[in-house]
């Protein structure tokens, strides 16, 4: 941390409570990040350095790292190599997570030969590495406090470190403390959208700093003067400093009689600077080239040559004058760094350096560098030869300090210093032989980390000018499509792709085969796969596979085969077949995201098959794989885990599932798979959490139709049928325009829908309301169930068992929708064959099916049948804890009078015998006097009667009373209705 400061720490008295109480949450299994914000000077890091202090007196393990200006790049992971170096020196789980996670290793320059050869499994795998090594180096008589400094400064992948952790953050004994800079933070600065992202976590606090008021600042000068300031001179320091604690320390320690104080920071600075020796003041200049802080033997080594009119100096004259430096609190030595006392010293004492005076001291830090490559990396070497104005040194500096980053797994570091060398290429006239690389590899490059780093727009546009460069040689114009193929695949433009890649097929030669045209041919697969152009797809599959193995590329045929596998829609063994072979190539030549792949679309295999116990098997397995390579993150790590929650669900499992930490990106997809179990519990919040996942439907169609649904559902459960109807078909219209008409999701949807016609047909028509509007209705979602099982089968194949579960329902639920209309009768054997459909596993709509077979059965006149039927789906519901189903099971065994689960018949209790016969009448619609004649009393008695009524079920009219006797059992059913 920055040097302390000189006066003892007054005033942020909440804000030092807020980071003390944070210290102690951590301790208590609360991990969080809080960020510090507020302009240069307003006292960051003298309050960072209070806090740390009181956190290592309760026992806390304090590491301090720091962010360093090295312009728009950055040292790749700096403050994180700083922390882990620290906690190395102390611990053992440092080494211990890396034996486990070798890509970590490569941040410990250890050898990174065992780390994974894809570029993204090795990085998420650091990303892993470090989590794990931060979340468990603490613990709860002593938590871990990581104190990042100056994170405007922050290369691209430490703020993805930043992210990681946050998304990981569950139950570990950590503290993260970051501070930046307000002021620095322009429109465009690379930290704003991070921080409007952080800022939306539960475990992420902000601390805003803000001036000094009048009072702390006349106790913060009174600690530094050593006595209070006249009322002149602390009305001088308020004014110029304007609250600023870092410009009032300056002022009162300037030495000025109060009436003569400086009037700007920069007169203040240079009043200290100039109380230096010259050879100190030079010194000082020299550092100040390095930004904040530089290596004492990279300074030493520049200060000992002729710089800023200085001659060479030896070891003594550089230790005398750095020994000044530091009593007269302008440096301070921090491990093997000397680093200034503040940042705003640094940049004043650059700013007034001359153009060429700053041109020179970075000429010498670049000849120290060169003369000794140990004194500083790729990238420092590169930032002080650029300011040098050497451009072929930068030229070759970057593109060595983009190996660094890569080395590291750093794409978007590697990308700019890859860039960087691409805007000097023309002004290095003999650039090629200086890289000994051609300007094709370096752009190829740097596509490659475009992509990987999460700019695949950026990597389109670098492949494709390097690709159509070379239009007037067609063979190599050809053969360089395939490169171009997967980049265009990542930005989904797939008819660029599959017209680019058919013209390479008609260039490339076919004899002899070769690993270009064996890549064209799987990336033209892969294109009209995705474009549904299925025969196209097949054919150059095979074809790829076959010319894969005429050269041994076994990365080429796994990824032929994924595709050979999809098109396997006839026969699901066979596509099961083809992804383990692909799996095993992949395997084979080292390409863990494509076996990953495999995994991911196996498991699918196995579910969409109906095979739910297989499909958890292989899930859990995968799961467990991912995890161990570092790879839980990445999007088929994370579809492996949803199908972990999915299959969870199916087979019964309705507790809620606790999945850990999720990145921000998959947060709103994790959100809507947890509202299947939500609806089926019951749970009271389970329509507003899916209300509130409604802006995410334009980032994830699955994400519309799985939320859509599940809250249509449990408006059903609620009661809301109107509401239910109106949802569905807004998320029916909106699929539509994303993906078609003829979506496979469009058959849940409609059963839902029919079920609440069919809910709200059965109460109208109980108080003698017209239902033929509904039934209308009705008939409209069994058509478009119907088309839709019919063109949107998965790529022409059959239906899966899921999809005939739901097309079974359908047919069921529009029957019943029609008998409560009087228009034929709700079939026992439509339920009976929904049950059936359902049976492959998915345990929750067997037992929801049974109910509603029940239900039919007792219209049909068949108790006993439906006893059995209920009993079983009764049962089933309690063991799973679906109480909406549970509860209506036991509504139909009172309203039926069935012997079921010792459930009590409609009864008294509730409403008296006269009571009972009352609301039966009202239920048929008949008036008060009506009722009266009926049953042989005045209409007078009656209105009692039903007023009664009213009060004891809470309702506000006479229909609603209707409803919530049915809903609750109190009515008989009546012959010809299921009730």
């Amino acid at each position: 941390m920055a040097a302390p400061a000189s006066a003892p720490f007054v005033a942020r008295s909440a804000e030092l409570e807020l980071l003390t109480d944070a210290v102690r949450r951590a301790a208590e299994g609360e991990p969080a990040l809080v960020l510090v914000g507020g302009d240069a000077g307003i006292g960051k890091t003298r309050l960072l350095t209070r806090a740390a202090e009181l956190a290592q007196q309760a026992g806390a393990a304090v590491v301090v790292s720091h962010c360093v200006d090295l312009g728009s790049v950055g040292l790749p992971f700096l403050p994180f190599v700083e922390a882990l170096t620290d906690l190395r020196r102390r611990c053992s789980i440092v080494d211990d997570v890396a034996a486990q996670r070798p890509a970590l290793a490569r941040l410990l320059d250890a050898d990174p030969g065992a780390t994974p050869t894809s570029e993204p499994a090795g990085r998420l795998q650091l990303l892993d590495g470090l989590a794990a090594v931060l979340g468990g180096a603490g613990a709860p008589s002593s938590p871990l406090v990581l104190v990042i400094e100056d994170i405007h400064w922050a290369d691209a992948s430490t703020l993805d470190v930043l992210r990681y952790l946050v998304a990981r953050l569950r139950d570990e004994n950590l503290l993260v403390v970051a501070s930046y800079r307000a002021d620095d933070l322009h429109r465009r600065h690379p930290l704003r959208p991070v921080l409007a992202e952080l800022g939306r976590h539960p475990r992420v606090e902000r601390i805003e700093l803000e001036p000094f008021t009048r009072d702390e600042l006349r106790e913060f000068t009174t600690a530094i003067a050593g006595s209070p300031l006249d009322a002149a001179a602390l009305e001088s320091v308020s004014r110029r400093s304007e609250g600023n604690a870092y410009f009032a320390e300056e002022l009162v320690e300037s030495g000025v009689r109060p009436g003569e104080l400086p009037w700007t920071l920069a007169d203040v600075l240079h009043a200290r600077l100039e109380r230096l020796a010259p050879d100190v003041q030079r010194l000082v200049r020299v550092a100040s080239a390095a930004g904040r802080q530089v290596s004492e033997p990279l300074l030493r080594a520049v200060a000992a040559g002729p710089v800023l009119d200085g001659g060479p100096t030896g070891g003594a004259e550089t230790d005398a004058a750095l020994r000044e430096a530091v009593a007269q609190q302008v440096l301070h030595p921090e491990g093997d760094r000397i680093v200034f006392r503040h940042a705003l010293l640094a940049e004043a004492v650059y700013g007034d350096l001359l153009p060429g005076d700053q041109a020179a001291v970075h000429r010498a830090y670049l000849d120290a560098l060169l003369a000794d490559p140990d004194l500083g990396s790729a990238a420092v070497r590169a930032f002080h030869a650029f300011r040098a104005h050497d451009l072929p040194t930068t030229l070759v500096a970057s593109r060595d300090a983009a190996r660094q980053a890569a080395r590291v797994l750093a794409p978007a570091e590697k990308r700019r210093h890859l860039e960087q060398v691409l805007a000097l290429w023309d002004a290095v006239p003999d650039a090629a032989e200086l890289l000994g690389e051609s300007h094709d590899d370096v752009a190829l490059a740097a596509a490659s980390a475009a992509s990987w780093s999460g700019a695949p727009e950026r990597a389109v546009h670098l492949a494709r000018a390097v690709v159509d460069a070379h239009v007037g040689d067609p063979l190599h114009h050809a053969s360089l499509q395939h490169v171009l193929a997967g980049y265009l695949l990542a930005a989904d433009e797939l008819d660029e792709m599959l017209d680019r890649t058919a013209s390479a097929l008609e260039i490339l030669p076919v004899d002899p085969p070769s690993r270009d045209r064996a890549w064209t041919l799987a990336m033209h697969a892969r294109a009209a796969l995705n474009l549904d152009l299925d025969d196209v797809a097949r054919q150059d599959a095979v074809r790829a596979v076959a010319e894969a193995q005429a050269v041994d590329a076994p990365d080429v045929e796994a990824d032929a085969l994924g595709t050979l596998a999809v098109l396997e829609v006839d026969d699901a063994e066979r596509s099961a077949e083809l992804l383990i072979e692909a799996k095993e190539r992949a395997h084979a030549a080292g390409d863990l995201e494509t076996e990953l792949r495999c995994m991911s679309n196996l498991v699918a295999n196995r579910y969409y098959a109906g095979d739910l116990d297989e499909a958890a098997r292989l899930a859990d397995e995968a799961s467990r794989y991912a995890q161990d390579t570092g790879m839980t993150w990445s999007v088929y790590g994370m579809t492996i885990h949803m199908f972990v929650l999915l299959g969870a669900y199916l087979l019964g499992d309705l507790s809620p599932a606790d999945p850990g930490p999720v990145p921000e990106s998959w947060a709103a997809g994790y959100q809507a798979l947890q509202l299947y179990p939500a609806a089926a519990r019951g749970d009271a919040d389970a329509v507003e959490r899916g209300r509130a996942l409604r802006p995410a439907w334009t980032t994830d169609g699955q994400i519309a139709l799985v939320a859509g649904g599940c809250t249509v559902d449990a408006l059903v459960w609620r009661g809301d049928d109107e509401e239910a109807v109106a949802l569905a078909e807004e998320v029916i219209v909106f699929l539509g325009r994303e993906w078609s008409d003829s979506f496979l999701g469009r058959i849940w949807l409609s059963a839902l829908a029919l079920s609440a016609l069919a809910d709200q047909a059965e109460r109208d028509a109980l108080v003698g309301q017209d239902v033929a509007a509904l039934v209308a209705h009705g008939d409209e979602f069994l058509d478009a169930a119907v088309r839709t099982a019919e063109r949107g089968r998965p790529r022409g194949g059959v239906l899966g068992p899921e999809g005939r579960g739901w097309l079974a329902r359908v047919h069921a639920e529009h029957a019943r929708l029609q008998a409560a209309g009087g228009v034929g009768e709700n079939a026992p054997a439509l339920w009976e064959a929904a049950a059936r459909e359902f049976d492959f596993g998915y345990r929750y709509e067997v037992a929801r099916s049974r109910w509603r077979w029940a239900e039919a059965l007792v219209a049909a006149g068949d108790r006993a049948g439906a006893g059995t039927r209920l009993a079983e789906a009764l049962a089933e519901a309690d063991a799973m804890g679906a109480r909406p189903l549970a509860d209506a099971c036991r509504a139909l065994a009172r309203r039926a009078r069935l012997d079921v689960g010792g459930v009590r018949p409609a009864s008294s209790d509730t409403l008296t015998e006269r009571e009972s016969e009352v609301m039966m009448l009202v239920a048929q619609g008949l008036s008060n006097r009506q009722i009266g004649e009926r049953l042989f009393i005045s209409g007078k008695t009656v209105s009692v009667h039903v007023s009664n009524v009213l009060a004891k079920l809470g309702a506000a009219t006479r229909a609603e009373a209707v409803s919530v006797a049915h809903q609750r059992g109190l009515l008989a059913a009546t012959p010809g209705r299921s009730g």
